[in-house]
């Protein structure tokens, strides 16, 4: 299509041909010389193409640089001087790039100590604030609550769902609506998958997949009565918890169904993940909190957190997932520091019973309980405090439609969206969302083509779900030397009461080691010499205690269903000699071996 643009651009009028004679030419040359015409076939072509990286000019490498002048081979010399030379670059261009960044997080403050942030309310707060900022403080009065909402990456977009059944998509900021429908069932959950084009219902009996428009694309079967749904966008998993207590895992890149894990904890209705890990968060009716991963069977990390069921969970994503919020029908709120689970670093009593919680990106945290939302900022929630006292209080609003069913917070924004029983409030929260966005991943203003590209280069870097870990640093680092290679042939690295039993039993002795013993006689021979046979006092000592050795008894039932052909060939082997060791006894005595008796003994000659 290119060449054709360019062939098109490049015809040109049709003018007729001058003829002159020398003395023109003459007096032409005499004047200043004509640039030439510029070639339009050039000029189109230039339009729609850029030069290679290899042939653009790039800019001078950074001084002081190392020479690597004591390596003698010239290939990994001019490796690393390159490799050097492109790291600088970066930082270099990281500098620029942060004075780019002209935005501050803005948060309110007062002239005197007797004035109070939480005394401001939200009609104050939208004539201080600017007219694109104002934006965000909406009302949407909606039949069929109470409502949850949830946001896309970016902020630009946002899913409602009503319990009774009520499900719309829409571009918040514009108002286009993209979706609207009445599934007259039960939902209780909704979230979007890896962009606005596709998104997930927990409705009654199955979870649903949809697209943009409401079509209905998949009938997720294996995830049964679903009632909260988290997405994972770096690993493309859909994760559900359901009534019957299963956490499961459906890879949407692929369709499969990748893992369930079985709780043993009941029904769940709490579920949150911490976007620094991808680890999973659940909150249990006994009061527990468990963390969970693909890769393990049993949860991570088992928390004994309230006294009474776990209503709500939620995970910092400012400090790296560092902290986590729960909030549980006792009407206390607790703040956690996931890397010591040694206690809470701070709690406080929540009117109102029960409450919903949320992080903002800045660290602010929404406890939503009663009729009143509260917002509380770092660093005094994060400040260990040993008294039950709540942390100073950044905002506050009241909301009268009971019960208050979720909030979430809007990247890129500072705007908090209150799900109730009447519909959706969507109040100004000053200094809660990030003000610098980051274009490769998450566009507020991204276009079709741009989605496009973003989805396909996140399909290419797709983690695998063996990689989610409680401690994401240990990809690259060296892999601990084995604690047990010396327990039982030298001195021991670990104590003994904390070796494995089978280990326990060689460094004592009483291991079951017969059918090495047997394969190290078959590579020995036949004319190898017996060994010696072992003393009564010996025997006795070696002697196993206990009912049908239980030990033995154990160890047959692992190799019950094992076949080894090492194994096999030698007990043949062992057969075959006491064969022929019977075979010569015989002979030897002049015994007549007894036979089994057989059905062909009839026709045999009488002697």
């Amino acid at each position: 299509m290119d060449s054709l643009i360019a062939k098109a651009n490049s015809l040109g009028p049709i003018t007729k041909r001058r003829k002159f004679n020398k003395d023109d030419t003459r007096k032409k040359s005499s004047k200043t010389p004509q640039p030439a015409p510029s070639d339009r076939t050039l000029n189109s072509v230039a339009l729609h193409s850029s030069l290679p990286k290899s042939l653009r000019a790039t800019s001078p490498p950074p001084e002081n640089l190392p020479k690597y002048t004591h390596i003698p081979n010239k290939k990994l010399r001019t490796q690393l001087s390159r490799q050097s030379a492109q790291s600088a670059r970066s930082k270099a261009l990281l500098k620029d790039a942060e004075l780019l960044l002209t935005d501050e997080v803005g948060t309110m403050e007062v002239e005197g100590e007797m004035e109070k942030t939480w005394r401001v309310g939200q009609d104050e707060i939208v004539k201080a604030s600017g007219q694109e900022a104002a934006r965000g403080r909406k009302e949407w009065n909606l039949d069929g609550g109470p409502y949850r909402s949830r946001y896309t990456r970016n902020g630009r977009h946002l899913a409602v769902m009503g319990k009774n059944g009520h499900v719309a998509t829409f571009d918040w900021q514009t108002g286009t609506l993209h979706t609207e429908l009445q599934l007259q069932e039960t939902c209780r959950d909704i979230t979007f998958l890896h962009d606005q084009s596709h998104f997930a219902v927990a409705q009654k009996k199955y979870a649903f997949i949809y697209d943009r428009d409401g079509v209905e694309l998949h009938k997720l079967k294996s995830h049964i009565e679903p009632t909260r749904l988290e997405f994972l966008p770096f690993h493309w998993l859909l994760a559900s918890i359901s009534n019957a207590g299963y956490l499961k895992y459906q890879d949407t890149s692929t369709g499969q169904l990748l893992v369930e894990h079985r709780t043993k904890l009941g029904a769940c209705s709490t579920m949150a993940q911490n976007i620094h890990n991808a680890v999973i968060h659940l909150g249990h009716q006994n009061g527990t909190v468990t963390l969970w991963t693909p890769n393990l069977p049993h949860p991570a990390v088992r928390l004994l957190a309230h006294l009474g069921p776990v209503i709500s969970a939620s995970v910092d994503p400012s400090s790296a997932g560092r902290y986590m919020a729960t909030a549980g029908q006792d009407s206390i709120v607790k703040v956690w520091d996931c890397r010591n689970w040694k206690g809470a670093v701070r709690q406080w009593t929540a009117r109102g019973g029960g409450a919903e919680l949320e992080w903002s990106q800045k660290g602010a945290l929404a406890v939503s309980s009663g009729g009143s939302v509260n917002v509380y900022t770092k660093p005094a929630i994060q400040t260990a405090s040993s008294a039950p006292a709540p942390p100073p209080l950044y905002l506050t609003h009241p909301v009268p439609h009971r019960p208050l069913a979720s909030v979430r917070f809007c990247p890129f924004h500072d705007v908090l969206t209150v799900g109730h029983a009447a519909g959706l409030s969507s109040i100004l929260v000053p200094g809660a969302g990030e003000p610098n966005f980051d274009s490769a991943e998450a566009d507020p203003f991204e276009n079709r083509k741009a989605r496009r590209e973003r989805e396909v280069k996140s399909l290419l870097d797709k983690i695998q779900p063996d990689m989610i870990t409680l401690d994401p640093e240990f990809v690259g680092s060296l892999a601990p030397p084995p604690a047990l290679a010396t327990a039982a042939d030298g001195p021991a690295d670990v104590p003994f009461a904390r070796l494995p039993r089978l280990e326990r039993l060689r460094v004592q002795g009483k291991a079951d080691e017969t059918e090495e013993g047997d394969e190290q006689r078959m590579d020995d021979g036949d004319d190898a010499e017996p060994a010696k046979r072992p003393m009564r006092e010996e025997k006795e000592k070696r002697k196993m205690r206990g009912k049908n050795k239980s030990l033995k008894r154990y160890l047959r039932k692992q190799r019950k269903n094992v076949i080894d052909p090492r194994a096999l060939a030698v007990r043949a082997k062992l057969e075959k000699q006491r064969e022929e060791t019977r075979k010569a006894r015989a002979a030897a005595s002049g015994t007549v071996e007894s036979h089994e008796p057989s059905a062909l003994d009839r026709f045999k000659r009488p002697a």
